[in-house]
């Protein structure tokens, strides 16, 4: 296992250097983590060795502000294989210590940076296969990895597999509980917002079907819970935001990148009150990332489980497979 990662370590460096793509490094220990509502960042402050007040840092749940101040800056494709720390996570699909393979490209949208991950996971599959089958197998199931993958927007994996018009319910939790409870699922509790029951009929009903032939790409997600993409024009009610699955397994999150810094300084000052409503740390915004966002060209960008792609090449059926030292050897009892 730790060779086919090096394998697919190299091979990743290979296609997107073949891309055009350049390979940075950037810090893992930063004084202003991710935003989002659901992420619990470890906290890590800088003591100095002569005394005095400690400042608050943490370790990165992504690299993705610092590697967008280098498209600011003029980089025009980036990657990198970052370490990256998500606290109280681990189960077969998590572990708290993890590696994402992030990549920023200038002069496209997420269209582009789907056509760019499709030909890299391929790639990717034809390197660790001995007869350089462009294929997986998860849960029993062959999975094909021949690019292009398959595109669907939420609004029609909604519809087809769990009957529910998203689109019809309008951002409203009440619309949502109703119609989920009409197509006949379990539906979220009274009272609870649109995204908690966006996400409970989601990882029910229609996560666990994307993927089963070949790759799905999930589009066009809901304008509320892509606080980092660009609005659809046009369609206010999306955003340009994609996920990818394979068998049931997330493997991706990108997006076309925002670059109004007014208009990501309100999304991420909401994301703070979702925070403090949620009972989470209120976490610093990134003063630098927003000063760079007015000189930041339009791009796209991608966050995938470097560990988690692994375990779909090599049919591992939990993270702990992938990993030489797996966190729940020493975090179980």
């Amino acid at each position: 296992m730790a060779r086919a990662r090096a394998r697919l370590a190299t091979e990743t460096r290979r296609l997107l250097g073949a891309l055009g793509y350049d390979e940075v490094e950037t810090p893992i220990l930063v004084p202003a983590p991710g935003m989002e509502p659901h992420l619990t960042p470890f906290e890590a402050p800088w003591r100095p060795e002569g005394g005095g007040a400690a400042r608050p840092c943490w370790l990165i749940t992504s690299p993705e502000y610092a590697m967008k101040r280098l498209l600011a800056d003029g980089f025009e494709r980036v990657f990198q294989l970052s370490r990256v720390f998500r606290n109280g996570e681990l189960s077969v699909t998590h572990n708290p210590e993890f590696t994402m393979l992030e990549f920023y490209r200038a002069g496209t949208d997420y269209r582009g940076i789907m056509s760019d991950l499709e030909r890299l996971i391929e790639a990717a599959a034809r390197a660790l296969h001995a007869g350089g089958e462009a294929s997986a197998e998860r849960a029993g199931r062959r999975i094909d990895l021949t690019a292009p993958f398959e595109r669907l927007t939420v609004q029609e994996a909604f519809l087809r597999h769990a009957g529910v018009d998203l689109a019809a319910c309008r951002g409203d939790g009440d619309r949502l509980r109703a119609a989920a409870r009409a197509a006949g699922h379990d539906a979220a509790p009274d009272g609870e917002p649109f995204e908690d029951a966006y996400f409970r009929l989601m990882l029910a009903e229609v996560e666990p079907r994307l993927g089963a032939a070949r790759p799905t790409f999930l589009t066009d997600w809901p304008a509320s819970m892509a606080a980092l993409a660009r609005i659809k024009p046009g369609d206010p009610r999306w955003a340009e935001r994609f996920e990818l699955y394979a068998g049931g397994l997330e493997l991706a999150n990108g997006f076309t990148e925002l670059t109004d810094a007014t208009e990501q300084r309100a999304r991420l000052l909401e994301e703070q009150a979702q925070r403090r409503r949620l009972g989470r740390p209120v976490l610093p915004l990134d003063e630098p990332f927003l000063a760079a966002l007015p000189r930041m060209p339009d791009a796209g960008g991608v966050a995938v489980g470097f560990d988690r792609l692994l375990m779909l090449l090599t049919g591992a059926g939990s993270i702990g497979e992938v990993l030489l030292f797996p966190a729940a050897r020493f975090l179980e009892p």
